[in-house]
């Protein structure tokens, strides 16, 4: 009984291992499912990258191939302002450095890789979108920009 026992458990660990999430179940396909209609609070993010793109305000987050938005005046204030519900009931808000702090994550060490909003409390309002964009970000290839 422990024999036939040991060769099933030995055969379903087998087959786990083999249908994980990461493997495949055939060639890749270049087909999409079809997008949904983006939630109200998308416009935050849109309207803060479309801002920091076309500033010029955006970097790369040290040792990670993440891109760094900050958007700031109008959008930054209105996706503060959008946040006050969120951050509330995630308790990820903080009051440091002189600013008010909203995350759009519960803040577990710092806001790397974190999007977050702030303000002074005197009209200087600033959010920086993180969005990871993968491996391309850092390979050492020659890349024309189009510039």
């Amino acid at each position: 009984m422990r024999a036939q026992f040991g060769m099933l458990f030995a055969a379903l660990a087998a087959g786990a291992c083999a249908s994980g999430p990461d493997t495949p179940l055939g060639p890749p396909t270049v087909v999409s499912a079809p997008g949904e209609p983006a939630p109200a609070q998308a416009r935050f993010y849109a309207d803060c990258v479309a801002q920091a793109a076309g500033a010029d305000t955006y970097d790369r987050e040290p040792g990670a191939d993440w891109l760094r938005f900050t958007c700031t005046d109008d959008p930054a204030r209105r996706f503060y302002e959008g946040l006050a519900a969120w951050s509330e009931a995630i308790d990820s808000r903080l009051e440091d450095q002189g600013r008010s702090w909203r995350f759009t994550q519960k803040l577990e060490r710092d806001p790397s890789g974190v999007d977050h909003c702030s303000t002074d409390g005197d009209g200087d309002y600033r959010c920086v979108v993180v969005l990871n964009v993968g491996e391309f970000l850092s390979w050492p290839g020659q890349v024309n920009a189009g510039q």
